[in-house]
């Protein structure tokens, strides 16, 4: 019997210090670069976008990866790139940490369109607060000295 799978994540990672050094004119080429990161892995990008100081990924998991595996391979991959190709000369690199969250299919389309409209989104919510609704939402307590 072959294996099969279906698990939706949204992945978020943001900046150290949450510094907005992800600028926009380049943003293309860096989504370009991660999605070759995510098809190397063996996984299926559905989405991804951000804006200065963070990403949200929309990607299944290949079962063969762990899931922080998956996210430090996206991260490390990133970080030499964004250093080396000095497109963003600002960027020191990823916050230690991530978010990761589990959809169902029925909710991929509209998780992609959130994700899709994040610059128009977060002209009303910063990224604290979007990632402190996330927690919420999914239930998952946390301390605010650790969302720093």
């Amino acid at each position: 019997m072959s294996s099969f799978r279906q698990i939706i994540y949204q992945i978020i990672i943001g900046t150290k210090n949450r510094e907005p050094t992800i600028t926009e004119l380049h943003c293309e080429e860096l989504y370009k670069y991660i999605w070759g990161i995510i098809n190397g892995k063996g996984a299926h990008l559905y989405r991804i976008n951000g804006v200065e100081d963070h990403l949200h990924i929309v990607s299944d998991l290949h079962p063969s990866i762990a899931l922080a595996d998956y996210v430090k391979d996206i991260k490390v991959a990133s970080n030499l790139w964004m250093k080396n190709s000095g497109k963003f000369p600002l960027f020191s690199g990823w916050q230690d940490g991530y978010g990761a969250f589990t959809y169902s299919v029925k909710d991929k389309d509209n998780l992609i369109d959130y994700v899709k409209n994040q610059k128009e989104h977060h002209k009303k919510e910063t990224f604290a607060g979007e990632y402190k609704r996330i927690l919420k939402e999914n239930n998952i307590e946390f301390d605010e000295k650790y969302l720093l």
